[in-house]
């Protein structure tokens, strides 16, 4: 349940009970929270701040949902993922939201570990997702359809292994990932020694940060690995 800490959510939602109840769940998971009551008032902060994900509920004084995903989309490009909150459930109320370019629909009442779910689904995603399949963090673009990577345009001579590392770190941008995480999808039940691991992320350091000015792939403490941009 640790999957969206650190990560910047935006929830426009005007009953206050439930946006306290929602506000104080995320918020103990790590995430950072910003609120707007109205849908006047959401559009102004949506469009001023930077957030990985808007959680938005459909029925807003002022402005409703509808409106505000559909001006942040076609008024103000962006491109931020957008989970509607609602209690309508009707299939042309969900086919409006998605027309709007809501991202994912969720109908009330729901489960606060799904919200979460369901957030960090359209995060990890966003992140990770650009164009015909393709992970983008910064100027390090991987292709797991053809199985390249490049740097500023220049191939990246990837071991197997360094490649699926490099695509966990790519999808979980800026997360970390566990050295325990990327054992299981490298070895499964079975990881060899731990100089294994530590082996294959300085050979893949040598391809991705070591000709190149900024280093991309942080180790934290303890921890695992990252993807950080400057």
């Amino acid at each position: 349940m640790d999957s969206i800490k650190n990560s910047r959510i935006l929830l426009v939602e005007d009953h206050k009970d439930l946006a306290e109840t929602i506000i104080d769940f995320l918020e103990t998971l790590g995430a950072l929270v910003d609120y707007a009551s109205d849908g006047l008032s959401g559009l102004h902060v949506a469009r001023t701040e930077r957030f990985d994900v808007i959680l938005l509920d459909v029925n807003l004084p002022g402005m409703n949902g509808i409106e505000l995903c559909s001006k942040l989309r076609e008024q103000h490009g962006s491109s931020v993922p957008i989970l509607m909150l609602t209690a309508r459930d009707e299939l042309n109320d969900k086919l409006e939201g998605f027309e709007a370019g809501a991202d994912d629909y969720l109908v009330k009442p729901f489960d606060l570990p799904e919200l979460v779910a369901r957030a960090h689904s359209l995060i990890r995603r966003n992140r990770g997702r650009v164009t015909a399949g393709k992970l983008e963090v910064a100027d390090l673009v991987l292709d797991p359809a053809t199985r390249t990577a490049t740097r500023q345009g220049k191939p990246l001579t990837l071991t197997p292994a360094g490649f699926q590392i490099l695509e966990q770190l790519m999808i979980n941008t800026p997360n970390i990932v566990s050295r325990e995480d990327i054992e299981v999808a490298l070895w499964g039940d079975e990881p060899p020694a731990s100089d294994t691991l530590r082996s294959q992320i300085y050979k893949l350091r040598q391809q991705v940060d070591k000709p190149f000015a900024t280093a991309l792939i942080h180790t934290s403490k303890r921890s695992g690995y990252r993807i950080i941009v400057n």
